[in-house]
């Protein structure tokens, strides 16, 4: 029997599957659903043990195989096959592996984690995750009332996003405590720290890089480009790790112009 993960589903049209990063969950793609649910069949999930979703049995590895295997049984379970697959961050690196794997119909990976360069990339990395977990275990009767400041919300934010004041107090409060309680951030934090995505995705993909990441920092993109020289490579300017709520209408727009290009190649190809 197959992890079970939470999803939310809304629209119609070609299947489109939201994938989130490290200790996040699926209302990260809040700011752009309900827009992309206009044109498509959007089912956002919770990675295994993140969110709602329940963790892995006992002794599974939180690693890319299993991820893919995992989202690959629900998928199927929900009569979807090959969908788009968008993903932020760790959720941007499972959408290439996916894409690798022939599991999904185009790739659109948003500050996408395999891409480090050096040691000090993954200290970067390392030290904003670390961060931000500890900050989750800050008293909520201290958080919330600094949250009611727009001002607060930007920087207590600022490591993933640079709008932070665009996000709800209880949103806030919500991905703490996803990210407090998520038992998969440390194995997949583990494996994810010396981990590289190095495959070839034949399917249309585009990768999508925040200016201001302060996660996965935009030099990283660099490298990105020698390793898939045929995807699209765009920025995404005064954007932080998590794009979607920086600049929505842009995540949009970038996301329909993967599907397009996947849509042309499948008309080519007929």
């Amino acid at each position: 029997m197959t992890t079970r993960l939470a999803y939310t589903r809304k629209g119609t049209g070609e299947p489109l599957l939201l994938i989130h990063g490290i200790g996040h969950r699926r209302q990260a793609w809040d700011p752009v659903l309900d827009r992309l649910a206009e044109s498509y069949d959007v089912i956002a999930i919770d990675l295994a043990g993140f969110g709602e979703s329940e963790p892995y049995p006992a002794g599974t590895a939180y690693n890319m195989d299993n991820a893919c295997r995992i989202i690959g049984e629900n998928l199927e379970e929900w009569g979807v096959s090959e969908p788009h697959v968008v993903g932020n961050s760790l959720g941007g690196a499972i959408a290439l592996e996916m894409g690798a794997r022939g599991m999904a119909r185009s790739v659109t990976a948003l500050s996408p984690a395999g891409f480090f360069r050096n040691i000090g990339d993954r200290l970067v990395a390392l030290f904003a995750l670390i961060l931000l977990k500890l900050s989750s275990y800050l008293p909520l009767a201290v958080v919330r009332p600094a949250l009611r400041s727009a001002r607060a919300r930007t920087l207590i934010g600022r490591t993933l996003y640079v709008h932070g004041e665009r996000i709800s107090p209880e949103d806030f409060v919500g991905d703490a405590l996803a990210l407090r309680n998520g038992p998969a951030f440390f194995p997949t934090f583990r494996a994810g720290f010396t981990y590289g995505f190095t495959s070839r995705v034949d399917v249309p993909t585009t990768i999508a890089w925040a200016t201001r990441d302060q996660v996965l920092v935009y030099g990283q993109s660099g490298l990105a480009q020698e390793r898939l020289p045929e995807a699209r490579h765009v920025a995404l300017p005064h954007c932080g790790h998590v794009p979607m709520v920086d600049d929505p209408e842009l995540i949009v727009r970038v996301i329909d112009n993967t599907v397009a290009e996947a849509s042309e190649s499948k008309e080519q190809a007929a």
